[in-house]
């Protein structure tokens, strides 16, 4: 038998005997070549199509700093001091600089969240505001994109001389790769703009997007992006215990396309055939079910037509309090989901595309099982998923689906892994939409 244990500590290890398993794959652990300070400095001193920060920022005003929120275990709090330094040295005033917490359809991050991500004294030294993607008094129109996207974003990008971000590049079934544009859209921006781009992305597989640099829906954010005002970003490479892997800054497009290459070397991890039986933790995406979809998304990409998902995460906030939608309406096929948006059942957009993104795994592809503290038996049916206690039981389940003799792959850190199928013909991380 071969023990499974997971990054919680209210839920029991799983055994699975050995001739059933396929194997256990988790996103490579990159020896520390260089301490995180200077794989940081190395970026800043480096920029990707740039020059450096300082000469970037001279003669600008006012500055705003975007940074991702407490869903996304970047670095913030050792990158900020070095990004300030820059900001000193190219003549940008401290307290002309706001820092605005990209917090896309997530609910505020409260004071005690933010002196985590970036300390205590950052808090208490620079004026720190949460975008709220439902306020329109808050969002200023910039127009649409060339494809038709309309641009609400938060107006103080209009109001700021110079835009940076701050964010993480892992593997994302919306956009690919998380990173470089993203920390605008779906960042800072209104409902209407986040939806547009979601629900272009419920149009395409998983296995069509997910883990591909270029694909249309990355050129739709990076587009939004360039209209509301990047102009530079620092993006942090993490391995497989959470731990600084690379760093890249620079210019938005270039700066994100070298980081993404290095992501998809860190988090694909190749399996020697599909999975009858996936089983997926979320960690680190923990939080509700909204974000720990992630390790669904990425069993996708793993696992057999007719097989089984199987979903381990504590969801300790439930289902998710920004979208009661997803509750209401349950994971279903792309076809009902379309029908309902057609018909004005489902208004927004971003809801409707997460619940294609799940329907298309647990409804299109496989069925899904899912393990959890935080919703109930109950709510879990409601959604479209199968209810287990425990991993064991899933599993169990599972088995008596697809039969004795099936094989079983474990991802761990499944929201960030990135499978990889032998002789799949998507190993080099470029859509060929």
């Amino acid at each position: 038998m071969k023990k499974i244990a997971f990054p919680y500590s209210n839920i029991r290890s799983l055994e699975i005997p050995e001739n059933n398993l396929l194997g256990v794959f988790a996103p490579s652990t990159v020896p520390p070549a260089k301490s995180e300070q200077e794989l940081i400095e190395d970026a800043f001193l480096r920029p990707v199509g740039s020059d450096p920060l300082h000469k970037k920022v001279r003669g600008c005003r006012k500055a705003l700093i975007v940074i991702d929120d407490h869903t996304r275990s970047t670095p913030v709090r050792s990158i900020f001091p070095r990004l300030i330094d820059e900001l000193d040295a190219g003549g940008v005033k401290r307290e002309d600089t706001i820092i605005l917490v990209a917090l896309g359809t997530h609910r505020p991050m409260t004071r005690e969240e933010m002196e985590r991500k970036l300390g205590a004294e950052i808090v208490n030294s620079f004026t720190i505001l949460n975008h709220s993607y439902t306020d329109e008094s808050l969002l200023d129109f910039l127009g649409a994109t060339e494809s038709g996207t309309p641009i609400f974003v938060n107006r103080l990008a209009k109001e700021a001389d110079f835009i940076i971000g701050i964010g993480q590049i892992v593997p994302h079934r919306v956009s690919g790769f998380s990173g470089g544009g993203n920390i605008i859209q779906p960042g800072i921006c209104g409902e209407v703009t986040t939806g547009k781009t979601h629900w272009l992305a419920a149009q395409y597989t998983g296995r069509e997007i997910l883990g591909k640099i270029e694909n249309p829906v990355k050129s739709e954010i990076e587009a939004v992006a360039a209209k509301a005002g990047l102009k530079w970003i620092v993006n942090a490479i993490q391995d497989g215990s959470g731990k600084l892997a690379r760093a890249v800054a620079g210019d938005p497009i270039h700066a994100y396309r070298v980081g993404a290459a290095q992501s998809h070397a860190v988090y694909s991890r190749e399996l020697p055939s599909e999975a009858d039986i996936v089983v997926a933790d979320s960690h680190p995406f923990d939080s509700d079910l909204w974000v720990a979809s992630k390790g669904i998304y990425a069993s996708e990409l793993a696992v057999k037509q007719g097989g089984v998902v199987i979903l381990v995460s504590p969801c300790f906030a439930g289902v998710s309090s920004s979208h009661p939608e997803v509750l209401e309406n349950g994971y279903r096929t792309f076809a009902q989901i379309d029908q309902l948006v057609r018909d004005g059942m489902i208004k927004k957009l971003t809801v409707a595309g997460h619940l294609v993104h799940v329907g298309r795994v647990i409804r299109e592809r496989a069925k899904g099982i899912l393990v959890t503290r935080g919703i109930s038996k109950e709510e879990t049916e409601k959604l479209g998923l199968l209810y287990a206690e425990e991993p064991q039981d899933a599993l169990e389940i599972a088995m008596s689906l697809c039969g004795r003799v099936a094989k079983v792959a474990v991802l761990q850190r499944g929201s960030e892994i990135l499978p990889v199928v032998q002789g799949a013909g998507n190993t080099n991380g470029h859509s060929h939409l």
